[in-house]
């Protein structure tokens, strides 16, 4: 492996979300925390299926959370974050997000989305008053998170060809726009273009190789790289309703697509 140059160094999150330690996500989990201690940089690592990671939300969450009350979890949340009386295990998952200058989501795709492992940990660790809400600056926007860089390491079975434009799964981008523009971007964190293996369930060590060279220079370039230009809610560019103003996109785009600035 060559080793990066070495940047100023930076606090890097890994949140790793695969069942078995000898698996190909486990192992570019390691390959990135190697990489990145090798150019300086401290890491921490969330394995969550190591951790044993309750994935669900509940009043266990939450312990002043009164029994007689109906939950509602958005108002539940924000009093305990505000308050500093989350579980301990998600108050301590935040503090690794606090802590970090970027994060780096590790998993294989299941169902076109996340294991439910880690959009448990998304759904218990991004609370209102920490990442959301009225307590905190408006989303899409310079959020809560901002200043945080983010990015997508994902496995997928199918062939690339199968995630394009005109491919019967859709494009990558748009497949993983819940995570890259409404968990990151709605937060405030700047999310790179995602890092994707395709034909994982059978890969030879000679892909494997150009896998983890292909990574390697995606986790160089990790605060340096330009993150996706998604438009800002506060940029004009946008109504009262949150809707994107006619006219301001380039002739003919469409979809999802309206919402990346067209000078990117």
């Amino acid at each position: 492996m060559t080793e990066a140059t070495p940047q100023q160094p930076k606090k890097i999150l890994v949140v790793s979300a695969h069942p078995e330690p000898r698996s190909l996500n486990a192992a570019l989990a390691g390959f990135a925390v190697e990489r990145l201690r090798a150019a300086g940089h401290e890491v921490r690592v969330s394995d969550l299926y190591a951790m044993k990671w309750k994935a669900t939300v509940d009043a266990d969450d939450f312990p002043d959370h009164s029994g007689d009350e109906r939950l509602q979890v958005m108002g539940a949340s924000e009093r305990a974050t505000l308050a500093g009386r989350l579980s301990p295990d998600v108050a301590e998952e935040q503090e690794k997000v606090r802590w970090s200058d970027a994060v780096i989501l590790q998993f294989p795709m299941w169902w076109f989305s996340a294991p439910a492992i880690l959009k448990g940990w998304i759904d218990r660790v991004f609370t209102a008053g920490f990442s959301y809400g009225p307590k905190v600056p408006p989303p899409y926007s310079e959020s809560a998170l901002a200043g945080r860089r983010a990015l997508v390491s994902v496995t997928a079975g199918a062939r690339e060809s199968a995630f394009s434009d005109r491919g019967i799964h859709g494009r990558l981008e748009d497949v993983l726009h819940p995570l890259q523009h409404g968990l990151f971007w709605f937060t405030g964190m700047a999310p790179l273009k995602p890092f994707a293996v395709y034909g994982s369930n059978d890969l030879p060590e000679e892909r494997f190789a150009a896998a983890k060279r292909a990574y390697g220079r995606r986790l160089d370039g990790l605060f340096t790289d330009e993150p996706v230009p998604y438009r800002t809610l506060v940029g004009g560019d946008y109504d009262h309703g949150m809707r994107l103003l006619p006219g301001v996109e380039a002739a003919g785009t469409t979809g999802l697509d309206l919402h990346v600035h067209p000078r990117g």
